[in-house]
């Protein structure tokens, strides 16, 4: 499927990723959200308790590490039509 497929599975909660890329690594969204600041680094820049709003994102399961990390992506990414559904 073409990356304008992968986004859209993602919209309901799919995970994907390319052929190539390790069985344990994976991009999915994160929906947009509403969080009270209570720690830092954020309490450096807004008082305590202050609500902010994070705007959807998609995040990369990295396969090495097990991280997750914000995902930006290559134009190869994008122009791919070997992306797949991630089972389970």
């Amino acid at each position: 499927m073409t990356f304008g497929d992968a986004i859209a599975e993602m919209q309901f909660d799919k995970k994907v990723r390319r052929d190539g890329w390790d069985r344990d690594q994976f991009i999915f969204l994160v929906p947009g959200s509403t969080f009270k600041v209570n720690r830092p680094p954020l309490s450096t820049i807004y008082p305590l308790g202050t609500e902010i709003e994070y705007l959807p994102h998609i995040d990369l399961r990295r396969n090495d590490d097990e991280t997750i990390e914000v995902w930006t992506a290559p134009h190869v990414d994008l122009v791919a039509i070997d992306w797949r559904i991630v089972p389970g």
